[in-house]
C-alpha cells in the first residue's frame, strides 16, 4: 500500500482526487488551511477530512511515496519546504493524472470558456449509453457521485483542460501536462492577468498546448472563433484537425430544439454558447463511436453543469438563475442567452467581480458593454477579496466607466446588495446570479425564499 499526502487537499479537484486514490487502495492524508462544502462534507464520509485546519510539517516524512500540491498551498507552505527538503516525490495534480493514464488515449477539453460543460455533456451521452471511461472535471454533474475516477481497466480518459498553474512550485499551464492524443479548443479570451500579464502571452499557452497534442492525434476547434482558427491554421503539427461551429436549432415558446434528420429534440439547455459546446461534445462523441442520432437522444435530457446557467428555481412569473461567469465574455455571454431565451421578460443581472483579473486597472475596461441586454444591473464586489486581489482602489465610478453603464448599480456590503435585490419586482422576471465565488457565502435558500415572500430584510 502506497502512502500519498495532499497539500491542499480541499480543493476541487484535489478532494475527488484523494478519495479516488483512497478507493483504489492508497493510504490518503492530507492538510489544509480552509475547506469548505460540498469538500469538507465528502471528505468526512470518506473518513479523509484533517482533524484540524492548517499545515503541519511534522507529518511529512520518508514513508510518504509522493506528495500531490495544491494550487491553493504556497510556495512557503511548510509542509511542502519539508517535502523538499526530504527529497519527496512531489506532483503536481496534471502531473499524477498523466501518470494514471499514460498508456490510455487522452482526450483533453481546453478552453477559455466551455470546457466544463463539453466535458459534462460527453460524459452525459457516455454515461447514458454505460459507456466506461476514466475522467476528470471541476464541476459536479447530475448521476455523478465523484469528478474524478480512474481505473485500471478503461481505454479512454476524458480531462477538463484548465489552462491556469500547475502548482505553486510549476507555473506552467495544467493542460500543457497531458499530452493530449484528442484535443479539444473551444475558444479563447484573455483569462487570469495575474499569471498571463498580456494577452499575447495568454495566447501563445494554447498555441503551446496546440503543440503538446501527440503526433498523429486530433484537434477539435471552435471555427466560429477567428482567433482559435488563426492559430489552429498556423500550426504545422502533424495532426488532424476537425473544426465545429454550432447546430441549426429554433426557439419555440421558451424551449430551444435541434433539428436533426429524426426530427426536432427539446433540449433542457439553452444559449448559443451551449449550442457550441454540444456541436463540440458531439464531434468527441463520434469519435468514440457514438453515431449522432445516438448522441441527440441522450443528450436531450442533459441538464448542465453545476453552476452553469443552472436554473435553480422556476415558477410562473419568475426564473432564477446561478452561473459560473468568471470573465467578460463569459459574462456577455451568459446575459445575452438569458436575453434570447426568456425576450419577454424583465433580466435582472448580479455579478460579482471576484478573480484577480476583475480587479486589475490594465483588464477591467474589457468588461464595457458586457451587461448591455441586462434591464437591471448590478455588480458586487466584497471589500476584502478586493484588498488581497488588488493594488488599486476600486469603486463606483471607476466600475461603472469600466462597464460603459451610468445606471449600474455597484455594492461591496452582502446585506446592501441582498436588500437591493429584493426591492425589485420579480413579476414576469429573471434574476441572473453569475460569480466565480459565491458573493461572500450569500445563502441563495434564504435568498429565494425571501424572493418568493417578497419580504425585505
Amino acid at each position: 500500500m502506497k502512502k500519498v499526502h495532499f497539500i491542499a487537499i480541499g480543493g476541487s479537484v484535489m478532494h475527488n482526487l484523494a478519495i479516488t486514490l483512497k478507493q483504489l487502495g492508497y493510504e490518503v492524508s492530507g492538510s489544509d488551511d480552509k475547506i469548505y462544502d460540498p469538500s469538507r462534507s465528502r471528505l468526512e464520509k470518506q473518513n479523509l477530512l484533517p482533524d484540524k485546519l492548517g499545515w503541519n510539517p511534522n507529518i511529512i516524512d520518508e514513508e510518504i511515496d509522493f506528495i500531490v500540491l495544491g494550487m491553493h498551498a504556497k510556495k512557503e507552505n511548510p509542509e511542502l519546504v519539508r517535502a523538499l527538503e526530504l527529497g519527496c516525490k512531489i506532483y503536481s495534480y496534471p502531473e499524477l493524472i498523466y501518470e494514471f493514464s499514460k498508456t490510455k488515449t487522452r482526450i483533453v477539453i481546453g478552453g477559455s470558456h466551455g470546457k466544463t460543460t463539453v466535458t459534462a455533456m460527453i460524459l452525459h451521452v457516455l454515461n447514458f449509453y454505460n459507456i466506461n471511461i476514466d475522467y476528470l472535471l471541476g464541476a459536479q454533474i447530475e448521476g455523478f457521485e465523484k469528478m474524478v475516477n480512474l481505473t485500471k481497466s478503461n481505454e479512454f480518459i476524458l480531462i477538463e483542460g484548465d489552462e491556469y498553474l500547475s502548482s505553486p512550485i510549476d507555473k506552467s499551464p495544467k493542460f500543457h501536462k497531458y499530452n493530449s492524443n484528442i484535443a479539444v479548443i473551444t475558444g479563447i479570451a484573455w483569462d487570469h492577468i495575474n499569471v498571463f500579464p498580456s494577452f499575447e502571452n495568454y495566447v501563445s499557452q494554447f498555441e503551446k498546448f496546440i503543440e503538446s497534442i501527440t503526433d498523429g492525434g486530433v484537434l477539435v476547434f471552435n471555427s466560429n472563433d477567428d482567433l482559435v482558427t488563426n492559430i489552429v491554421n498556423s500550426s504545422t503539427k502533424s495532426i488532424r484537425k476537425i473544426q465545429y461551429s454550432s447546430v441549426d436549432h429554433e426557439l419555440i415558446n421558451g424551449t430551444t430544439y435541434i433539428k436533426t434528420s429524426e426530427g426536432n429534440i427539446p433540449l433542457e439547455v439553452f444559449g448559443d454558447h451551449n449550442l457550441s459546446n454540444l456541436c463540440a461534445a458531439k464531434q468527441i462523441c463520434s469519435l468514440l463511436g457514438v453515431f449522432d442520432d445516438e448522441f441527440y437522444a441522450a443528450i436531450a435530457n442533459f441538464k448542465g453543469a453545476s453552476n452553469r446557467l443552472e436554473t435553480i428555481y422556476r415558477d410562473n412569473s419568475k426564473v432564477i438563475i446561478k452561473d459560473f461567469a468568471h470573465s467578460p465574455s463569459k459574462l456577455k455571454a451568459s446575459i445575452d442567452a438569458v436575453k434570447k431565451q426568456f425576450s419577454n421578460k424583465n433580466i435582472i443581472a448580479v455579478y460579482e467581480l471576484h478573480t484577480f483579473s476583475s480587479f486589475s486597472k490594465d483588464f477591467i475596461n474589457e468588461y464595457y458593454g458586457t451587461m448591455s441586454n441586462a434591464d437591471i444591473k448590478i455588480i458586487y464586489y466584497d471589500k476584502d477579496v478586493l484588498g488581497k486581489r488588488s493594488e488599486i482602489e476600486i469603486d463606483d465610478k471607476i466600475i461603472k466607466v469600466a462597464f460603459g453603464s451610468d445606471d449600474l448599480k455597484v455594492f461591496s456590503i452582502k446585506s446592501i446588495l441582498v436588500k437591493n435585490i429584493l426591492e425589485n419586482s420579480f413579476n414576469n422576471s429573471v434574476l441572473l446570479l453569475m460569480s466565480s465565488g459565491n458573493f461572500s457565502s450569500l445563502n441563495i435558500n434564504s435568498l429565494i425564499e425571501n424572493i418568493n415572500n417578497q419580504w425585505i430584510i
